[in-house]
């Protein structure tokens, strides 16, 4: 295969699972294992540490670029860019137009996502379900007691950024899903849309480094407690489905201009929340919220599939 053929393939891929990232409940990381890059993604990555560093500032240029498989990386993360501002208006959109279906469709990828996950967990021990009970709390606290808006300083948009991109290397958790709990999905893709510089400069930036910081610290923690951190991280998405409940209600604040936390409400309460008649669209999201778990059941298919062609050829 040609280097321009291969580097085509590779920017696909990337605006596969940048594609992904925008969707919360979809991984960027379940892409990559179908696409066949997984492995090298995660090698890539873990190879960019202190000696890859010494040689970057010592002017050892070409060494470290081949050390860090820089090819490699450069036109998957260029995919991801690419594929990151072409759905942002599209997702900006939807969310303006038709928040109903959309939340809903967010909603079944979300629960399949954690089903999906847990029941590979294989035989359960007390720690497994001592984590996910504690992630579903975590995760219940977030939605029940954090505001409607986090802050918009731009050390908590570095935070989001440096946790968000963790995800790119867990199958099965999504980066926008992280930004949708931490109160800041829409405000991050606004700054994709109106090319907000310092905004998208200080998230990429938390990005890049938490990538790189988190990267062996998350391999350590998968390697020595894999299960714990699977169940605990599909408790946190379980507990937090109050946050994409497609039917909500508002709570003041008590600060003018600012909105509070929201409930969930059903859609009959919410049909009358307004003088003007609301249609709680119940049949759309209960389509949309089907069309989520289907998408994320035949990816985790498809990704389960090209595992076990891989293994065999192994």
């Amino acid at each position: 295969m040609n280097k321009t053929k291969k580097y085509t393939i590779l920017g696909l891929k990337g605006i596969g699972m940048g594609a992904a990232n925008v969707i919360p409940g979809v991984s960027g990381g379940t892409i990559a294992l179908l696409t066949g890059i997984y492995q090298e993604l995660i090698d890539s990555i873990k190879a960019i540490d202190g000696e890859a560093i010494k040689l970057l500032f010592t002017g050892k240029f070409h060494t470290f670029w081949k050390k860090i498989n820089g090819d490699f990386l450069i036109m998957i993360f260029l995919g991801v860019i690419i594929s990151l501002f072409t759905l942002a208006k599209l997702m900006t959109f939807l969310m303006s137009n038709y928040p109903i279906p959309l939340w809903a469709f967010f909603f079944g990828l979300i629960i399949i996502s954690a089903i999906h996950i847990l029941k590979g967990m294989g035989k359960w021990k007390f720690s497994y379900y001592t984590s996910l009970i504690i992630g579903i709390s975590i995760g219940l606290a977030i939605c029940l007691l954090s505001p409607g808006e986090t802050t918009n300083d731009l050390w908590f948009i570095f935070l989001c950024g440096a946790i968000a991109i963790c995800t790119m290397i867990l199958p099965g958790i999504s980066g926008s899903f992280i930004l949708l709990l931490m109160g800041k999905y829409e405000y991050i893709l606004d700054s994709f849309v109106n090319l907000d510089g310092m905004i998208l400069v200080v998230f990429c930036l938390g990005a890049i480094i938490g990538l790189v910081l988190f990267a062996h610290l998350l391999s350590w923690l998968l390697k020595r407690y894999y299960n714990q951190t699977i169940c605990f991280l599909s408790g946190i998405m379980l507990g937090s489905l109050l946050k994409v409940w497609p039917w909500q209600k508002i709570l003041p604040s008590g600060i003018e201009g600012i909105p509070g936390p929201s409930r969930p409400i059903t859609p009959s309460t919410f049909s009358s929340l307004t003088t003007t008649v609301t249609d709680p669209m119940i049949w759309q999201a209960i389509v949309f919220c089907i069309l989520g778990i289907a998408l994320v059941a035949v990816l985790e298919y498809l990704a389960k599939d090209k595992k076990t062609e891989k293994s065999i050829t192994e």
